[in-house]
């Protein structure tokens, strides 16, 4: 093997996993104790070192089905993260991954299995090293795309209320929505599609079910970004509820 740059310093490469769930109205993040040196027992992320022979959404990809038994999750790179003295240990270079899951489709028994644990994001700890920022930037990374692209279905069952619709949204954003102008904006949306089924489990008065309709979604990208977005001064009465 040729060694074309041996007169520079090597680098370790890893990729750390910030998934995201959705129950009971909050927004939830997978954290484990670290099993190993430095570090050693403090809450982190989950990660690992990036291979030789796989490239980083590889690498990702690979830990998330480690983790989670789960395939084709919705995963958008957040950032690098290469500060000299972020890890005590060697010189390491993160690439972070922001992962969504319905959190019932995660068999709980995997989850056990790894020393994981669901943590409510407005009761996050302090985590290993720059993990907290990661997270941050990574909800940063959310709200920005919630009005682009249809992410927030990735935390929900197939099906679903809009009530429950909403309060994916508002977790994400940090904030209320106000109910009439969600909802308006949401059923012009065609890629929503209200079904004939009811929910007589969540709502006493029995609501509505929902789906997303990815192939709609698909035929028509232009369509989404008009509806999704957000506009920062549409305000609704006293409450100040972020309008769609």
């Amino acid at each position: 093997m040729t060694n074309f740059y041996g007169e520079h310093t090597k680098l370790y490469v890893s990729v750390d996993c910030i998934i995201f769930g959705f129950e009971k109205g909050k927004l939830k993040l997978l954290l484990g104790k670290r099993k190993m040196d430095p570090g050693r027992g403090d809450l982190s992320l989950y990660g690992g070192f990036v291979g030789a022979k796989e490239s980083l959404t590889d690498a990702a990809n690979r830990v998330l089905k480690d983790l989670t038994g789960l395939g084709n999750l919705y995963m958008k790179q957040v950032g690098a993260f290469g500060n000299i003295d972020r890890d005590p240990g060697e010189r390491v270079i993160s690439i972070a991954y922001c992962a969504l899951i319905n959190v019932k489709d995660y068999d709980d028994k995997l989850r056990i299995q790894h020393g994981l644990e669901w943590v409510n994001l407005e009761e996050m700890p302090k985590l290993y090293s720059d993990h907290n920022i990661m997270v941050s930037k990574a909800i940063t990374m959310l709200r920005r795309r919630i009005n682009t692209e249809p992410l927030s279905f990735n935390l929900l069952p197939d099906l679903f209320t809009l009530t429950q619709l909403q309060h994916v949204y508002e977790a994400i954003l940090g904030e209320e929505i106000d109910k009439r102008n969600f909802r308006k904006r949401i059923k012009q949306i065609d890629f929503i599609e209200k079904t004939e089924l009811i929910d007589k489990v969540t709502s006493k008065r029995g609501a509505a079910l929902y789906r997303f309709n990815k192939r709609a979604y698909e035929d028509d990208p232009y369509f989404k970004l008009q509806h999704f977005m957000i506009k920062d001064d549409q305000y609704v009465g006293r409450s100040k509820k972020k309008s769609l």
